[in-house]
């Protein structure tokens, strides 16, 4: 994932940072509780493709 794009990717729903996980290929949102998906290097970062973080997954 490019640094550069990282920095200026938000959440479309709360516009808070996401952090990156490589080793699932997502954009993760603790704020919205949503994790976006990459795809081929491309990140979706579309609310009806996210899913939902689990309970465990949400750092308070």
């Amino acid at each position: 994932m490019d640094k550069k794009l990282l920095d200026i990717l938000v959440c479309p729903v709360t516009k808070a940072p996401l952090v990156y996980k490589e080793k699932e290929q997502e954009l993760v949102c603790y704020a919205s509780r949503l994790a976006y998906p990459i795809r081929d290097g491309i990140p979706i970062m579309l609310e009806d493709e996210a899913r939902p973080l689990a309970p465990e997954e949400v750092k308070d």
